[in-house]
């Protein structure tokens, strides 16, 4: 008979710290830990695989900055790449490059990333662990509700979201999430899977020193060219001495699932979500080859990131049509679902509902 819960070390639990001067909120079970800090964006900063240590988020070598940090002065697109530490943002209104919207100016990647958000706690039993976080946009006229449950003994986090329009007015918006992958589990011993798609690779040229990539080059998922016309493989990931930097963007996927596996370690990471909602996977590869500020050629990492429009700019995905758009007191709602995993094999999906199919279960 268990006589006390409180402070529990065992099954789902969730732990409530100052990490840097954040508000930091970690979540746990007997398979994973999350590390959350809310009061920068609810970030993820860790997703932690306990059976093999394997930790799936980037770090980047500048590392999480403390409530102390003062930039030194203004950059024009925002603040994003002095504050980014790697791990998982949300990006939103806005993605990629800062823009002028209805005469807010909107940040490099949105509002949301730098905000404290608040949170309550739902549900706290050995069994399952449900926390509520929510924040309202400064300089647009947003409330987003964001639901994260993690169950006892299921490697999964659970992810439900809503988003409402608090104006009198439409409102144009990009919704996407960044998290980016690296090592140690990121290596070239890694192997990507996704539905059958397409790919168009950057219309820009991002690095013109480092890029591998061919520009606004349109192809089937998982192939494309090279700037010397060779064949890619994008699906293999290679190791820090290909010395690239580069993006893709991928799209017309049926289900909305991907997977990354370290066939080495056979330990993966996935995520399935609404493809009504996030219609294109962006797809960031730093190979060692990301020159100058804020890297200078130190980061290996990739980030696949579901997101409702492209390209990575609001003006453009309102001119496009593919921005998102609320009427007035109007909301949307969408679930998603990050899954790790063991395997000896090829991963084939995996479900909204964290469920795995694999070649052992076909």
């Amino acid at each position: 008979m268990i006589l006390y819960n409180h402070e529990r070390n065992y099954g789902c639990r969730i732990l409530e710290v100052l990490y840097k001067g954040f508000k930091t909120i970690f979540l746990e079970n007997e398979k994973i830990r999350i590390g959350i800090l809310a009061e920068k964006g609810t970030d993820i900063f860790e997703f932690l695989y306990k059976p093999n240590d394997v930790d799936f988020m980037w770090r980047s070598y500048t590392g999480i900055k403390g409530t102390d940090f003062l930039p030194a002065g203004h950059m024009q697109n925002g603040n994003f790449l002095d504050l980014y530490h790697g791990g998982w943002q949300e990006l939103f209104p806005n993605g990629g490059d800062a823009v002028v919207y209805k005469g807010a100016n909107l940040p490099m990647h949105g509002e949301i990333h730098t905000l404290p958000w608040n949170y309550q706690i739902i549900k706290n039993e050995p069994d399952e662990v449900i926390i509520k976080f929510f924040v309202r946009t400064y300089r647009t006229c947003f409330f987003i509700e964001k639901t994260l449950t993690i169950k006892s003994m299921v490697p999964a986090l659970f992810i439900d979201e809503t988003i409402v329009n608090e104006s009198r007015e439409e409102m144009d918006f990009m919704w996407g999430h960044h998290p980016a992958f690296g090592p140690p589990f990121l290596s070239e011993d890694c192997v990507i899977d996704i539905p059958d798609c397409k790919v168009l690779t950057d219309e820009i040229d991002l690095s013109p020193t480092t890029g591998r990539l061919g520009i606004a080059q349109k192809t089937d998922w998982p192939y494309t060219l090279g700037r010397d016309g060779s064949k890619i493989d994008l699906s293999i990931i290679p190791s820090i001495e290909a010395g690239s930097h580069d993006r893709a963007y991928i799209h017309d996927f049926k289900d909305g699932w991907y997977l990354i596996t370290n066939t080495k370690l056979k330990t993966g990471f996935g995520i399935a979500f609404d493809p009504e909602v996030f219609k294109f996977l962006w797809f960031w590869q730093v190979y060692g080859g990301a020159v100058g500020y804020p890297w200078y050629g130190t980061s290996y990492n990739i980030a696949i990131e579901p997101n409702s429009s492209y390209p990575p700019n609001l003006s453009k995905c309102i001119n496009n049509g593919s921005s998102l758009i609320l009427a007035p007191g109007a909301s949307i709602s969408s679930r998603m679902t990050a899954v790790a995993f063991e395997t000896s094999c090829r991963i084939k999906k995996i479900s909204i509902d964290s469920n795995i199919l694999s070649d052992n279960n076909l």
